[in-house]
C-alpha cells in the first residue's frame, strides 16, 4: 500500500490513541523501539493492540513534563504501526514502531485513561524542477560527509539512503538519523513542500558539519596536550632517577620522614603492615599522579590517629564530685553513675568505657553534662550531632575507591581529640534516619557494643581501630524511636524536668552569672531577688528545662545593658516583681495551670510529652441527641478507645440514676480535651475521662486540685502507666495538691523528687471507686438511688437522694 492510499485509509478511521514522546521525533519510514511507562501511554498502547495496532505519536514541547496535556504536544505527528511488543514485569511495555505517514491533529478527544485525536494527512507538495534536483543531490552529498565525520551513525545508513529513489522517503530517513535538537526535527516533519524540507536539511547539515570540524580540531589539540603531559611525566621520572643516583632526592627524604612517623605512631601490627605497603606504593608513583595524592592522604590519616595515646583519668572521686556539682545543679543519679565508673576504674585499672544514654526533655542539660563529665575526669571531649543523619558512610566512612573519600565521623572525632579515650557525645541519637544509602543506627551497633568496638572497622581505614576505651554518651528526648537493638546496648539514665526550687538555684548559680558575663555587666550592677526569679519562672516560662528561662534572663540583661550604656550616672539596676513586666512584657502564664473553680464534668489529668510532663484537662458535656459519642481535641486511636471504655464504665455505674431504659439513646456525650491543635494519644487518660463522665452523669463537681493518671478497664480496674516522674513534676508546677497514681505504679514513688513527695499528697488507687472517692467534691453513695436533671433539658426537677 502506497503513502497516498495509507493517508486515505487513516482519514476514514476513528480517533487514534496518542502516545506522547519525550525526546524523540518519529518520521515516516522510520522503525524504532520505545519503552512506554507512563500509565496514560500504556493505556493508549493497550487500546491500539486491542484494535488495529495503529497509534499516533506526538512529541512533547517540554520533555521534562511528566503528565503532558494536549497543549504540551506539537500539533503534527506521525501515524505508526505497532510491530513486536513486550510487557515487562514492572508494567511498562517495550514497543517496536514503524512510521507510516505524517498527519496534523484536527481535534483532541479525552478518555478516562488516555488521550486520542482526529487527524488529517499532510499532503506533500512536490515539484520536479532543477532546483529541487540540485537540492536533493546536495543533501545526499552533505549527509554522506556527515556520516563519515560522525562516528555515532553506522555506515550502513549511508547505503540505505543511497538506495532510496523517492524524495520524501529520502527526507524522512535523513531527518530521522540527524543528531540534532527535537525542535529542528519537528520543523522538518511539519514542513509541507519537498523544496522547503530539502532547504531545511541542507542548512542543518551544513551547520552540523561546521560544528563537527571544530570538534575534530579540539580533539586533535587535546590529544597533543596529552602526549605532551606524558612526555613531561617521563622526563620527571627520569629526573627523579638522576637525583636518586646523585643522592639529592627530596622524594627519598619524604619517604624516610613518613617511615619515621609510622614507627612513632605505634600502630597495631595489622595497621603497620598495611601502611608500609601503601608507603612502598607511594615510593614507586610519580607525585604528579592523582593516585599518589590519595595514598599520601591515607598515610597521613593513619599516622595522625591516636593508636596508643591516652589521657590519664582523674581518679580522685571527691574532687570529681565537686567539679560535677560546680557545673550542674541536681542530677544526682547521673553523677552517682559517673562516680561509680571511676571507682571501678580505680580498682580494676583496665575497664571498658561505659555507654550511657541520657534521656530527658529539651533544656535539662544533657549535652552540657557530657562536657562537664569530660572536664571532671580529665578527658578530652568530642561531640557529633546525629540529628538527620541518613548515610551509613557518615559513621563507617567511605571506601578509598571514591573520589574525596574520608573516614567516618567516629574516626574523625577521635583523631581530632588526639587520644583514644575521650568522652564522645553522640547527640540526638533518637533522631537518626535511614534511606537508600543505608541505616546509620545499624552502623552504630558495632560502635556501641563493648564486646565489638575493640575492633571497630572503618571503611576508609580498612583496618581495625580500638574504640573500647572511649566513654560514649548518647542523648535523646525519647526512647521509642531508638531501634531496640541499639537501645539494648546502652544504659539509660533519665533526666526529669527541674522543679521550681531547682530552677531558682540554677538561675542564681549558673544562668545569671553566664548572662552577666556575656553582656558585660558586673554582678553588683544587676540585682535580681529570689522572689523575682520565681515570678519569671512561673509567669514567663513553662518548661521542663531552663532554656526559655535563660532567654528571659538574657532579655533582662540586654535592657539593663542599654540603660547602663545610655545613663553614665546609673550605678545599678534592681529588677523586682513589680517592675519585671517592664523588662519582659505581659506575663505569658498564670501562676497555676488549674482552675480553682469546681465544675461538673471537668477533671484534671496528666500527660507525658517529648518536652516533659503536661497538665491535661478533660471536659464532658451531656446534651439532647441520639446516643452519640462526640470526641474532639485531635485524639489518637488509643485515646479514643480509652474514652469509649470510660463511657461504658460510666454508663454502667449510672444505673444508680433513676433513668428509663432508653435514656442513653436520647442524649449525646461530648468529650473534649483542650488545645485541639495538638495531637494526643495513649491509654493513661482513661481514669480522667471516666471521672469526668461520672461527674457529668451524677452532677457532682470534680476537685480541680487533684490530678490523676492511669489506664481504665471495663471492670473499673486502674492499670499502671509510664512517665510518672515527668507527670508528677508537671502536676507540682501546675499547683496540684493531690496526686492519684495506679497501685502498680507505687514503686515509682521512691524515684520521685523529694520536693514532689513533700508538697503533694500522693494516693495510690486500684479501682475507679477509689478514684471517685478521692476526686469528687462530695461522696458518692453507691447504695443510694440518685435522680438528677441532665443539662436542665429533661423537664425534671433535681431531687435529693433518698434511702
Amino acid at each position: 500500500m502506497g503513502r497516498k492510499e495509507q493517508s486515505k485509509e487513516f482519514e476514514d478511521q476513528d480517533a487514534y490513541p496518542i502516545v506522547p514522546l519525550r525526546d524523540v521525533v518519529i518520521f515516516p519510514s522510520m522503525a524504532t523501539a520505545i519503552l512506554v511507562g507512563r500509565q496514560p501511554s500504556v493505556n493508549a498502547v493497550e487500546r491500539a493492540i486491542e484494535t488495529d495496532k495503529i497509534l499516533l505519536v506526538l512529541t512533547q514541547k517540554n520533555g521534562t513534563q511528566d503528565e503532558p496535556t494536549d497543549k504540551d504536544l506539537y500539533g503534527v505527528g506521525t501515524i505508526v504501526r505497532i510491530g513486536l511488543f513486550f510487557r515487562l514485569p514492572d508494567g511498562t511495555i517495550k514497543v517496536m514502531l514503524e512510521g507510516i505517514s505524517r498527519v496534523r491533529v484536527k481535534r483532541y478527544m479525552f478518555h478516562d485513561n488516555y488521550l486520542s485525536a482526529l487527524v488529517e494527512p499532510i499532503e506533500t507538495v512536490d515539484s520536479d524542477t532543477r532546483e529541487v534536483e540540485a537540492l536533493t543531490r546536495k543533501v545526499e552529498t552533505l549527509f554522506s560527509e556527515y556520516i563519515k565525520m560522525n562516528h555515532r551513525i553506522p555506515n550502513e545508513v549511508l547505503l540505505s539512503v543511497q538506495a532510496i529513489e523517492d524524495r520524501e522517503s529520502l527526507i524522512d530517513t535523513v531527518g530521522a538519523h540527524l543528531l540534532v535538537r527535537n525542535e529542528l526535527k519537528q520543523e522538518i516533519l511539519e514542513a509541507e513542500s519537498i523544496q522547503e524540507r530539502l532547504m531545511m536539511l541542507s542548512r542543518i547539515l551544513t551547520e552540523e558539519l561546521e560544528i563537527l570540524k571544530v570538534e575534530k580540531d579540539i580533539d586533535e589539540k587535546v590529544s597533543n596536550q596529552v602526549q605532551k603531559s606524558q612526555k613531561e611525566l617521563f622526563l620527571h621520572e627520569k629526573m627523579r632517577a638522576i637525583r636518586s643516583e646523585l643522592g639529592h632526592s627530596d622524594d627519598q627524604k619524604e619517604y624516610h620522614e613518613l617511615k619515621r612517623k609510622i614507627r612513632k605512631a605505634r600502630m597495631s601490627k595489622e595497621a603497620q603492615k598495611v601502611v608500609y605497603k601503601e608507603l612502598d606504593r607511594l615510593k614507586m608513583m610519580s607525585p604528579m599522579t592523582p593516585e599518589a595524592t590519595v595514598v599520601r592522604n591515607y598515610i597521613d590519616t593513619m599516622i595522625s590517629l591516636p593508636w596508643s595515646t591516652r589521657t590519664k583519668d582523674n581518679l580522685d572521686i571527691e574532687e570529681v564530685r565537686k567539679k560535677l556539682d560546680a557545673d550542674h545543679y541536681g542530677l544526682t543519679k547521673v553523677k552517682e553513675r559517673i562516680l561509680e565508673f571511676l571507682s571501678v576504674v580505680k580498682l580494676v585499672k583496665n575497664l571498658k568505657g561505659p555507654i550511657l544514654c541520657f534521656v530527658g526533655p529539651p533544656g535539662v542539660g544533657k549535652t552540657s553534662l557530657g562536657r562537664s563529665i569530660a572536664d571532671a575526669i580529665g578527658r578530652k571531649f568530642v561531640r557529633v550531632s546525629l540529628g538527620g543523619t541518613r548515610d551509613e558512610a557518615e559513621i563507617r566512612g567511605h571506601r578509598r575507591t571514591y573520589i574525596g573519600s574520608m573516614p567516618g565521623r567516629i574516626i574523625q572525632q577521635v583523631r581530632k581529640a588526639g587520644t583514644k579515650n575521650p568522652v564522645f557525645l553522640l547527640d540526638e541519637i533518637d533522631k537518626l534516619s535511614s534511606d537508600f544509602r543505608g541505616d546509620p543506627s545499624a552502623a552504630l551497633l558495632e560502635v556501641l557494643d563493648p564486646e565489638q568496638n575493640k575492633n571497630f572497622s572503618d571503611n576508609y581505614l580498612e583496618v581495625d581501630f580500638d574504640v573500647s576505651e572511649v566513654m560514649f554518651i548518647t542523648t535523646a528526648n525519647v526512647i521509642y524511636t531508638i531501634p531496640p537493638a541499639l537501645h539494648d546496648r546502652m544504659e539509660v539514665i533519665r533526666l526529669p524536668g527541674y522543679l521550681l526550687y531547682e530552677k531558682i538555684n540554677i538561675a542564681r548559680k549558673f544562668l545569671l552569672p553566664k548572662q552577666l558575663k556575656a553582656h558585660g555587666i558586673q554582678p553588683e550592677q544587676l540585682l535580681i531577688s529570689e522572689a523575682t526569679l520565681k515570678e519569671i519562672i512561673q509567669r514567663y516560662t513553662r518548661e521542663s528545662g531552663v532554656r526559655n528561662l535563660e532567654r528571659e534572663l538574657a532579655s533582662i540583661c540586654r535592657k539593663v545593658a542599654k540603660k547602663l550604656a545610655t545613663d553614665s550616672a546609673m550605678r545599678k539596676v534592681r529588677v523586682t516583681k513589680t517592675n519585671v513586666e517592664g523588662y519582659l512584657g505581659i506575663p505569658q502564664f498564670t501562676e497555676s495551670e488549674i482552675d480553682e473553680k469546681l465544675t461538673v464534668g471537668v477533671a484534671t489529668g496528666m500527660a507525658w510529652t517529648e518536652a516533659g510532663g503536661e497538665i491535661l484537662n478533660v471536659e464532658v458535656k451531656l446534651m439532647p441527641g441520639k446516643g452519640e459519642l462526640i470526641l474532639t481535641g485531635q485524639l489518637g486511636d488509643v485515646m479514643q478507645e480509652s474514652a469509649k471504655i470510660a463511657l461504658s464504665y460510666a454508663r454502667n455505674e449510672a444505673r444508680l440514676l433513676e433513668f428509663g431504659n432508653d435514656f442513653f439513646s436520647t442524649i449525646d456525650v461530648h468529650i473534649h480535651v483542650p488545645e485541639g491543635a495538638i495531637p494526643k494519644d495513649g491509654p493513661s487518660a482513661g481514669v480522667v475521662i471516666g471521672a469526668a463522665l461520672v461527674s457529668a452523669f451524677f452532677d457532682i463537681p470534680v476537685r480541680r486540685d487533684v490530678a490523676l493518671t492511669g489506664e481504665l478497664t471495663l471492670r473499673g480496674k486502674v492499670l499502671p502507666v509510664g512517665g510518672i516522674n515527668e507527670k508528677a513534676v508537671a502536676a507540682l508546677r501546675a499547683g496540684v495538691k493531690t496526686l492519684l497514681l495506679p497501685k502498680e505504679n507505687e514503686k515509682n514513688i521512691k524515684e520521685l523528687p523529694e520536693e514532689v513527695k513533700k508538697k503533694m499528697k500522693i494516693v495510690v488507687v486500684d479501682s475507679m471507686e477509689e478514684v471517685l472517692a478521692n476526686v469528687l467534691s462530695k461522696k458518692l453513695d453507691w447504695g443510694v438511688k440518685h435522680r438528677r436533671r441532665i443539662g436542665g433539658f429533661f423537664g425534671e426537677q433535681p431531687t435529693k437522694p433518698t434511702n
